[in-house]
């Protein structure tokens, strides 16, 4: 008796674990949570947005940005300079033949990235290229930003400070 007590409990608790997440996914990702684990699918009162996956790194004398924009032809991708932001944006379409309320797990939308630069880089000779999905932007560090050599002088033959 006491088993069947203590695994009504775990199931009892399990459930009601289970259907806290879901809530939170419903919350957070405006969808179900099923759609999430593959279960009903997006259709066109669930719609998904696409929201590009962005990395940078610095290298030696540039930044390096990366933007994953797959399904997305060249075309329908924009990277502007505004202020002191770089502006990536455009739109993920479905395929031709599919209706838009077809039945899906892939956000299709238009996409909105601002990612706010730092200062010090040489924004004039931004460049940017795409192949296979991906999107590559490299921009220098402006030279007076790059680091150099201060030679250190010895300290003879001047007066120190406070004589």
């Amino acid at each position: 008796m006491t088993s069947s007590v203590v695994t009504g409990d775990i199931r009892q608790t399990l459930d009601h674990f289970r259907r806290s997440v879901d809530q939170l996914f419903e919350n957070f990702y405006g969808f179900p949570a099923e759609s999430a684990r593959g279960g009903a699918m997006a259709t066109g009162s669930q719609q998904w947005t696409f929201s590009p996956a962005v990395e940078t790194a610095w290298g030696d004398t540039t930044l390096n940005m990366r933007v994953i924009v797959p399904g997305v032809p060249q075309q329908d991708v924009k990277v502007s300079v505004q202020n002191n932001q770089l502006v990536i944006e455009g739109e993920r379409k479905p395929p031709e033949g599919f209706k838009q309320n077809a039945h899906t797990q892939l956000a299709y939308s238009k996409f909105y990235t601002a990612v706010t630069l730092p200062n010090g880089l040489d924004l004039d000779k931004l460049s940017a290229r795409m192949r296979d999905g991906v999107l590559d932007i490299q921009i220098p560090v402006s030279e007076q930003m790059k680091p150099r050599q201060v030679q250190i002088q010895s300290g003879e033959g001047r007066k120190s400070i406070g004589a």
